[in-house]
């Protein structure tokens, strides 16, 4: 086994170790924190894989801008906490099928048994390029030739999760104080100001 072997095997630890936090903390902002973990092994893995175009886009993108509207989002939403867990154990048995089925088509996919044959070798040896090779402008050729009608809902899927972010935010509550800049624009000096006369004090 060769370093860069032990390398995948540590980030990848440490990657399902982060990924089963994001769904065992009771708390939204610690698993928001161990989702960002999970981001930077992902990231890792990618640099071994000499995708380096994708690991700083997951970093830059996921980690500095989509955590931080989701953490915004968490707080802002006010989630109860005890009602949100309540229905854990009732989905348990599905989520564990599902996760089951999840592995086994990873299995089979990058696998000995599968289309691809990646788990028999060396990761060194299954990424090997040469030294003109880009993969920003493979990615870029391969996102808009091939895959440009998936890449364009994808595009759409985000900006409707964006809009629908803002809208949750700005949900009227009885218990939250706001300003309405209309009404604002309407008051008049004698709304706000009392001008009381009062007669002039003469020392004695």
């Amino acid at each position: 086994m060769s370093f860069t072997d032990l390398i995948f095997f540590a980030f990848s630890g440490m990657l399902i170790i982060s990924a089963l936090g994001v769904i065992t903390m009771r708390n939204p902002v610690y698993s928001a924190l161990f989702l960002v973990l999970s981001f930077i092994s992902c990231s890792a893995l990618w640099l071994l894989l000499e995708a380096e175009f994708l690991a700083i886009v997951l970093v830059l993108v996921y980690v500095g801008a989509v955590m931080v509207l989701f953490l915004f989002v968490v707080m802002m939403l006010d989630i109860n906490i005890e009602e949100m867990r309540s229905g854990f154990v009732k989905y348990l048995p599905l989520g564990i099928v599902s996760a089951l089925a999840l592995m086994g088509i990873m299995i089979w996919v990058v696998g000995p048994v599968g289309p691809n044959t990646l788990g028999s070798e060396s990761l060194q040896q299954a990424v090997v390029h040469g030294p003109d090779y880009s993969n920003t402008k493979e990615l870029g050729r391969i996102l808009y030739t091939d895959y440009v009608l998936p890449f364009e809902v994808a595009a759409v899927i985000l900006l409707v999760a964006i809009i629908a972010a803002i809208s949750l935010t700005l949900r009227r509550r009885p218990t939250t104080k706001y300003q309405t800049p209309g009404n604002q624009v309407k008051v008049k000096r004698e709304d706000r100001i009392r001008i009381v006369k009062m007669d002039a004090e003469v020392e004695e």
